[in-house]
């Protein structure tokens, strides 16, 4: 009822209807007739009680949009929560991950030093071997000189032997072997 009482008096306050001439009240002035259709159009607008049911539709769209702000309210809270826990999932995954890395790392370095000390052994190993085999040609060079030098000294007594030996010293050496054989058989 309020709004209708300050349309009439906005519109009776207005400039041009004061413009119209004539007595203001008559159905000649179309200024007092388009107030009127207007005052019919609010009263109808009223009695159909159109302005509650704007504002039911109002307050029903404004319930929705409450309730939508309270589900967004709810995911923003949901969604905060699940970033903290990924959050923490990727400190952790880092964590394990810098962990696994500084293992690599650490077997890394004992195995270098595993195969330094491999190596070191295997090093060891071959001069052992090689001083060995050193040894065993020096020995056998040895040998060889040895043997060589008693076929050459067994070649000079014989010759040296043989030319001293005349052939009744050679019968008689010949007859003593036969007999210190004999001796020592029976």
């Amino acid at each position: 009822m309020k709004l209708v009482l300050a349309t009439l008096a906005l519109s009776m306050a207005a400039a041009p209807a004061m413009a119209a001439t004539g007595p203001f009240f008559s159905l000649g002035n179309t200024d007092f007739v388009v107030l009127l259709a207007f005052l019919l159009f609010v009263g109808v607008l009223l009695y159909f009680r159109v302005p509650r049911e704007v504002g039911k539709l109002l307050d029903k769209r404004a319930d929705g949009i409450r309730a939508e702000l309270d589900d967004a309210r709810g995911l923003r809270e949901e969604a905060q929560s699940l970033l903290a826990s990924f959050e923490r999932k990727q400190k952790d995954v880092q964590t394990q991950a810098d962990r696994i890395v500084s293992n690599a790392r650490d077997e890394a370095n004992r195995s270098a030093e595993q195969a330094k000390v491999d190596i070191a052994k295997s090093i060891q190993r071959r001069l052992t071997a090689a001083e060995e085999q050193i040894q065993s040609a020096q020995d056998k060079a040895v040998r060889q000189v040895h043997d060589e030098a008693v076929t050459v000294a067994v070649a000079a007594a014989r010759q040296v032997i043989t030319d001293q030996m005349t052939a009744q010293r050679a019968d008689k050496m010949i007859d003593e072997s036969i007999q210190t054989v004999g001796a020592k058989l029976h």
